[in-house]
């Protein structure tokens, strides 16, 4: 029988006690490649959803929710704010902006989020059609690949949108216009695979419908947030969404309706020249609306999450570094037990680095398990957040995702499998033959 047979046979002789090291350690080591996963991931999405975005612009609130909202479109708007006072930064020709894109948030379709904006929010994403065209009428949509594949969508269908981003039927526009889909984009892996895209004038025909306005503004929209709108006596007409598609026209820029409100810009400078920088501080200070720079607040954010990700990776490794001492002493009281059973394999000619190294694989054995079960763990843990985030968030995220880290931590994993071994090893290549066999 070979060693590595051999440690096998005698780790499984005391079952109970592998099993308690294997789940300290599996624990401990999935709990660090879980962070790992989910930072990574993260990470990915936030920055590959920056777009080159330098400032975004809307009304007065937190600029966090500000970029959460408008960009991540994970989080309710802050509010709306009128052309009249957005119109330098949409007016073209401005000296220091290289584009600006509007965007009228506050509408959903079975969760997914409609956003009324331009077609240059497709440059900032490198999206194109895949099926179909970009909108360019009234009331048609454009929709992400995710949005396509989750609902079955396909260029031709209609739909009608929701109030707010909660699915309940009693919020549906069913007196408004139904929404035409006519393009279905190319996957992109950025956010706008999950958003439901049509212009800023569909989003005022839909709340306009029977002539009467929406009491909730879009930065209003929060969960559970009701649908109200007043009886003024007047019924409505079939056909009403209908008539409000046609009093508005996309070939009339927003510049055109100036009593009419966006939920935020984004925008991207010609420069990052001294005046562009300044622009953020002199809308805060000098206006009713709000800019927030995406990168800082993203950063501000990570600084957020990174205490408490910092919290569980120390404890991570609190419960790695218990369960190599809990394989240290597994191994050590073992020896006690064996005593009798090495001297006799070194009467039969065993050699004290055959036994030295017998003990270090048993360590390295438990180790290796530990980690592959933690690995496991780690993954299936990641694959049930995915499921979670997906449908709370509409992101995207994966346990089929392999890091290096997870190299580095079998690497660490066998190190201590080994250094908690190496005692009982050392001991067990110094076992005293006729004293032990003595002792019988």
């Amino acid at each position: 029988m070979n060693l590595l047979n051999l440690s096998w046979k005698n780790l499984i002789n005391k079952p109970l006690t592998m099993l308690l090291s294997l789940v300290l350690f599996a624990l401990g080591v999935g709990l660090i490649a879980l962070l790992f996963l989910l930072n990574q991931q993260l990470q990915d999405k936030f920055e590959k959803n920056l777009a080159g975005v330098d400032l975004v612009v809307g009304a007065k609130g937190s600029p966090l929710q500000l970029i959460l909202s408008s960009m991540y479109h994970i989080d309710a708007p802050t509010g709306n704010i009128s052309i009249r006072e957005a119109t330098p930064f949409l007016r073209p020709g401005h000296p220091l902006i290289k584009t600006a894109v509007p965007l009228s948030l506050g509408d959903s379709h079975k969760g997914y989020r409609i956003v009324g904006t331009t077609p240059d929010i497709l440059a900032l994403y490198g999206a194109e059609p895949g099926e179909g065209r970009v909108w360019n009428a009234p009331l048609e949509t454009t929709v992400g690949a995710a949005v396509a594949e989750d609902l079955g969508l396909k260029v031709g269908d209609s739909f009608q949108s929701s109030h707010g981003f909660v699915q309940d039927d009693n919020l549906i526009h069913d007196d408004a216009g139904a929404f035409r889909v006519v393009g279905i984009l190319q996957p992109t892996g950025s956010v706008i695979d999950q958003l439901i895209l049509t212009s800023n004038q569909s989003v005022w025909a839909v709340h306009e419908h029977g002539g009467e306005e929406h009491e909730a503004e879009a930065g209003q929209e929060g969960e559970g947030h009701q649908h109200q709108e007043e009886d003024d006596g007047h019924e409505h007409e079939e056909g009403s969404g209908q008539a409000h598609e046609a009093t508005y026209s996309l070939e009339r820029p927003l510049l055109d309706y100036p009593d009419k409100d966006i939920t935020s810009i984004l925008i991207i400078f010609k420069g990052r020249n001294y005046q562009a920088l300044n622009m953020q501080r002199g809308i805060n200070e000098n206006t009713d609306m709000q800019a927030a720079t995406p990168a800082i607040e993203i950063n501000r954010l990570y600084a957020l999450l990174g205490a408490g990700t910092k919290a569980l990776r120390w404890l991570a490794i609190i419960i790695v570094v218990v369960s190599g001492l809990s394989i240290f002493i597994s191994l050590y009281s073992s020896l006690r037990d064996r005593r009798y059973e090495l001297a006799l394999m070194r009467v039969m000619g065993a050699s004290p680095a055959r036994l030295f190294v017998l003990i270090i694989l048993e360590g390295l054995l438990l180790a290796a398990l530990g980690y592959a079960l933690g690995i496991a763990l780690s993954h299936a843990g990641m694959e049930i957040l995915a499921g979670q985030m997906k449908e709370s968030y509409r992101y995207t995220f994966s346990g089929a995702v392999f890091l290096k880290e997870e190299i580095y931590l079998l690497a660490g994993a066998l190190a201590i499998g080994f250094l908690a071994a190496i005692l009982p090893a050392i001991q067990a290549g110094r076992t005293d033959i006729s004293t032990t066999l003595a002792e019988g």
